[in-house]
């Protein structure tokens, strides 16, 4: 599922997924189970959560890393997207969402986790 940004905000009207930053004092894993819930009203336990691996992200004006996570719903959950965050949502193949205008290194992701091809910054 990708998420389709608001305009204002960051990279605003670009299709990503859910995620976020860990607050003081949080874990990871409770991170990605809080920025889903928040994101799309799916709660997702944290034993359902596996961490993938992570991916060196450079903007010109700061770095981060990007900590992959994936879980597999047993059906399409009905989704309540933050309408603060996004404007819109959709199911999406990998193929697919790689024709859309994703934010920065979401591409080089999905072609790591579904093995689609060459990606680049990958720790």
């Amino acid at each position: 599922m990708l998420l389709l940004r608001q305009d204002h905000k960051s990279e605003g009207n670009t299709w990503g997924v859910p995620a976020g930053k860990t607050e003081k004092g949080e874990k990871i894993a409770d991170a990605i189970v809080r920025e889903i819930k928040e994101e799309t009203g799916i709660g997702v336990g944290k034993d359902k959560i596996q961490y993938f691996q992570k991916v060196f992200v450079k903007y010109p004006t700061y770095e981060f890393i990007y900590h992959i996570f994936h879980t597999k719903l047993d059906k399409k959950s009905e989704v309540k997207i933050s309408l603060q965050e996004h404007k819109a949502f959709k199911w999406v193949t990998p193929k697919d969402a790689l024709e859309l205008p994703l934010i920065a290194e979401l591409d080089n992701c999905i072609k790591l986790f579904y093995r689609l091809g060459d990606c680049r910054n990958v720790d």
